[in-house]
């Protein structure tokens, strides 16, 4: 089932800097959801992170992002992709000059009310409550990454 209703375009989620444009929710038989991730130079980003249930496919739309993968690091331009198995750590940033928008699409869908609350947890103001957005990765089939693990340096 789609997030969106019928000419109204896809739900955006911002968190801070970033943008989520999120395209399609499971349902109907689909497991699968997808995104538009959008990435300015400099964006605080969510730690290096693994989803033991889902499996991620990065492909980049516009500029370049860097993405980790298991302490493997590349700059993804346009046209370029990395996949994320299930339990693998991950993160991205986008220590670059230009915005950087990507696709990315999770099976099985991790779903838009993740980042929904991510967003309502980062607008509480003052700093983000690390204890809460660990309840809320945790939640939602998330695990941040131990302390050390290799991050997408910025």
């Amino acid at each position: 089932m789609s997030s969106t209703s019928a000419g109204s375009g896809p739900e955006v989620i911002r968190i801070g800097q970033l943008e989520i444009h999120y395209l399609q929710g499971s349902g109907s038989g689909c497991e699968m959801g997808s995104f538009v991730l959008v990435v300015p130079p400099g964006s605080n980003v969510p730690p290096p992170h693994s989803h033991p249930g889902n499996e991620e496919l990065i492909y980049v739309l516009e500029g370049t992002l860097r993405y980790t993968v298991d302490g493997v690091t590349r700059d993804l331009g346009t046209g370029e992709s990395m996949g994320t198995p299930r339990g693998s750590v991950h993160g991205f940033s986008n220590p670059h000059g230009r915005v950087a928008r990507a696709l990315v699409i999770n099976t099985p869908d991790i779903g838009a009310g993740y980042f929904r609350e991510v967003a309502a947890a980062a607008r509480a103001g003052g700093p983000p409550d690390r204890t809460k957005l660990v309840e809320i990765m945790r939640r939602y089939g998330l695990v941040p990454a131990a302390p050390g693990a290799p991050s997408p340096a910025s």
